[in-house]
């Protein structure tokens, strides 16, 4: 690591104004991309601030068509939340198989959504349930928010402070996760609301995560697996590495495009 000062803020606005005061400070959640990026020198920020004690950041609640995540709550307690489970069981079965017992209990949903890795899986169900990021000066929906490989509609210093996800009819995740990291090799979220059907796909784009728009209209008429079996995916602009060429990632956004839709 190189040398940094740290401090703690205890509310957001405090963390809004040491960002503003310096361009080089940056906020950290849960730390757990942030950390391994700060000992591997890939970032060199001149001050690390801490969300851990900005107050009114922490928690769920449960309204009339929807669910509010503070932007702190970490993936195990989303995981074990039982209104979530019974209201979007696919929001519930993606964070319990973030990572491993000690990311979920340290990550955050809104240090994920804030770093935008293109392997995250917490992204596909923002764009997939349609969610709407809340941050300390607006409102942002889905659609607007994600914007490329670790980039995102954010300024840089606009913090997340909740995401809304509304409740819909049917939902689910399926990944293929690396084994090592567990990260989504490829993951597809699908959720349904009424006559409207919305797929994301994340960990195959170079770009991040995206919908998969032909899949949407197929199930629009038929909200079954068989509806999407025939759906070839072109290989262009997917990711290739050593985990996985591009051909296979195409080939796996169909596969779990169906297990996702069954799972609903």
């Amino acid at each position: 690591m190189y040398d940094f000062t740290y401090s703690k803020a205890g509310s957001v606005a405090d963390a809004v104004k040491a960002l503003g005061a310096d361009m080089e400070a940056k906020v950290i959640a849960g730390g757990m991309t942030f950390i391994p990026v700060l000992k591997q020198r890939l970032n060199r920020p001149s001050a690390v601030i801490d969300l851990a004690g900005a107050k009114g950041l922490v928690g769920i609640t449960h309204e009339a068509g929807k669910i509010t995540i503070g932007a702190m709550t970490t993936h195990a307690a989303v995981a074990a939340d039982a209104g979530i489970a019974k209201s979007l069981p696919g929001l519930s079965y993606l964070a319990a198989h973030i990572g491993d017992n000690q990311v979920r209990n340290r990550g955050t949903i809104g240090g994920s959504l804030a770093n935008n890795d293109p392997s995250a899986c917490y992204p596909s169900a923002v764009l997939a349930l349609n969610a709407t990021i809340v941050t300390d000066r607006r409102r942002i929906a889905a659609d607007d928010y994600f914007q490329g490989m670790f980039t995102t509609a954010l300024e840089p210093d606009e913090i997340i402070t909740a995401v809304e996800f509304p409740i819909v009819e049917k939902s689910a995740y399926v990944k293929f996760p690396n084994p090592a990291s567990r990260y989504a090799m490829v993951g597809v979220f699908v959720a349904k609301a009424g006559d409207t059907v919305r797929v994301a796909v994340t960990g195959a784009g170079q770009n991040g995560v995206f919908r998969l728009t032909e899949a949407e209209q197929a199930l629009s008429k038929s909200f079954t697996p068989d509806a999407v079996a025939g759906i070839k995916v072109s290989p262009d602009g997917l990711n290739s590495d050593i985990h996985a060429s591009a051909e296979y990632r195409a080939h796996l956004i169909t596969v779990m495009t169906k297990r996702a839709v069954a799972a609903a």
